[in-house]
């Protein structure tokens, strides 16, 4: 349970907003004290954009794209294979194609050039005629990728929001606002978010009206969601906005990814996307080319975007069968001591693993030990080993992995998620001292799951006026969760069931004792193990989430178990 904010200010706040003190409480954590600060948190305002010209070097960037429109030179649009990066190319690639006609898009594949900018990418553009190149969500380390560029006669526009190295690539523009030398006032931004700042620079130069770069803001709350960077701050704003757009007029391609996602077209949240619509947009990468992700966002045609849709829907399905085969081979792997790791580490390597799903993977493995996670296969293209890393709470796997780099070909990412590749032979020597990196600086609160509880909760407190408030705390993200609430002492009223395909889940109906009457609906996954105990008319204690659950146009209010507590049975 979270310190309790100062009651006086709680107290003056709920009084001035006219609401309930647990929600004034949120505030208050959420660093909001006043009515003002309140106001803006609940009416996020384009007018407080940031100015894009204070990223370093986007003057530089604005003037080179004029001079090769001007000059009719030829511009490649150039971004990663992840949601992030296709998300960006479309944005990007959207905005020049109605400047001019001399423009294309490139986006790297997975197995034959990996991460990043590549040689082969650069080979590509110079033997096409491409005198300019926009790199989104990926670029801030290739220096030797921009010499041989430079080498080439073809200049380079990095778009980036990864962490640099000490030497910055020799670019004509390097936009990136966690360069050390960058004073922009947000530098948590998603790689399409830097490329929206690139648009917004060219148009408030050029005189293109900032009202006609609101459709573009679909895209961006999908890289927002996707990519998990914090929704405060300036991607708060663009978040706000770009759900609005989702849910109001998307473009035709992310029209039919919410209807093959089985979603309501008109109450799309940021869960949405994490679960439904990323994953699908990120299936063409890890299984086809990340290319027919940027056809599906910049298509134009209602029956090519459908078809295009339905391909990549099946490219997820096929993504999901393999997930689930290598993640129970991983997880057998791991119960039986077969892996490359210690007791603070999971570790797991085999050749023979899909490279586009071991990040997947990853993350199911940190579900199910909690702790920072390593999964290796071969490339098939260069016979490299290619691995992805997901850390726990409160644990830089990044600086972890970063120790290693002398035994590595390459690597990037972030705090709790990286890629890495290195040869065969140096693997068992990574493994030794990224364990010993890890085991000297973990702590065992580290490796403990903990649920953060935002306050307690009465069932009465869950009022029509409580919800709505509440959803103006959205959009939810990493810097602003949805809260979570503790209720005890409450019961099923005898129609709880088991559901899911492997009856692992749990839908209830749930009273609490001093309110017999009130249903509440709620849905705990992977909770079955608890079901006897419930069944039995037994208490449990809940900790949970509140949704708004839409069939058919009409909202009902669920909760979200995040995890149960059986009481004793004191009947």
């Amino acid at each position: 349970m979270k310190e309790p904010a100062d009651p006086e200010v709680v107290s003056r706040l709920a009084s001035e907003l006219g609401i309930d003190s647990v929600l004034a409480e949120l505030l208050v954590h959420r660093g909001i004290s006043t009515f003002s600060e309140a106001r803006a948190f609940f009416r996020p305002d384009l007018k407080n954009l940031h100015d894009p010209f204070l990223m370093k070097d986007m003057d530089k960037a604005v003037l080179r794209i004029r001079k090769a429109i001007e000059e009719g030179t030829p511009i490649l649009v150039y971004g990663d294979y992840d949601v992030d990066g296709t998300t960006a190319v479309a944005l990007v690639y959207s905005f020049l194609k109605k400047l001019t006609p001399n423009v294309d898009f490139y986006i790297p594949d997975r197995y034959d050039e990996g991460y990043g900018i590549s040689f082969k990418g650069i080979d590509w553009a110079a033997d096409r005629g491409f005198g300019l190149v926009i790199a989104l969500d990926c670029g801030i380390k290739a220096n030797d990728k921009i010499a041989y560029a430079n080498s080439k006669g073809v200049d380079f526009i990095i778009c980036d929001h990864h962490l640099p190295e000490n030497e910055i690539p020799d670019a004509v523009a390097v936009l990136d606002p966690k360069r050390a030398d960058c004073g922009y006032p947000f530098d948590d931004l998603s790689g399409c978010g830097v490329g929206f700042k690139l648009v917004q620079a060219y148009s408030a130069t050029y005189g293109i009206p900032f009202e006609s770069l609101l459709s573009l803001f679909d895209l961006l709350v999908v890289s927002i969601a996707s990519d998990l960077v914090s929704v405060v701050g300036e991607n708060r704003i663009l978040a706000h906005f770009g759900l609005k757009q989702l849910n109001e007029s998307p473009r035709m391609g992310l029209s039919a990814m919410i209807r093959l996602s089985g979603l309501d077209a008109a109450h799309i949240t940021i869960d949405d996307i994490v679960f439904k619509i990323g994953p699908r947009l990120n299936a063409a990468g890890r299984m086809e080319s990340g290319r027919v992700a940027v056809e599906l966002l910049t298509a134009t045609d209602e029956a090519e975007a459908e078809r295009i849709g339905s391909e990549i829907n099946e490219y997820n399905n096929e993504r999901k069968s393999i997930d689930r085969e290598i993640t129970q081979q991983a997880l057998e792997m791991v119960q039986s001591g077969a892996c490359l790791s210690s007791e603070d580490t999971t570790i797991v390597y085999d050749p023979s693993w899909h490279k586009g799903v071991v990040g997947i993977v990853a993350s199911r493995l940190v579900e199910a030990f909690y702790k920072p996670t390593i999964v290796f296969t071969r490339s098939q293209s260069n016979g490299l080993v290619t691995g992805s890393a997901r850390s726990v709470h409160g644990f830089d796997l990044y600086d972890a992995i970063e120790s290693c780099a002398d035994l590595l070909e390459n690597f990037g990412g972030h705090l709790y998620a990286a890629g890495l590749t290195l040869k065969e032979e140096n693997l068992p020597e990574f493994c030794r001292r990224i364990e010993e990196f890890i085991g000297s600086r973990i702590t065992p609160e580290m490796l403990t799951p903990v649920i953060h509880v935002d306050s307690k909760l009465n069932f009465d407190s869950i009022t029509p006026k409580f919800v709505r408030i509440l959803k103006q705390f959205q959009p939810f993200g990493p810097g602003n969760s949805a809260p979570v609430f503790l209720t005890e002492n409450v019961y099923d009223n005898g129609n709880g069931r088991r559901v899911g395909a492997d009856a692992g889940h749990l839908k209830l109906e749930l009273i609490q004792e001093a309110q017999p009457y009130r249903h509440i609906s709620a849905i705990a996954f992977n909770k079955s193990s608890h079901f006897e105990h419930i069944k039995n008319g037994n208490p449990i204690d809940i900790c949970y989430t509140i949704v708004e659950n839409y069939y058919r146009g009409i909202a009902n209010i669920q909760l979200r178990i995040k995890d149960i507590h059986d009481r004793e049975d004191f009947i």
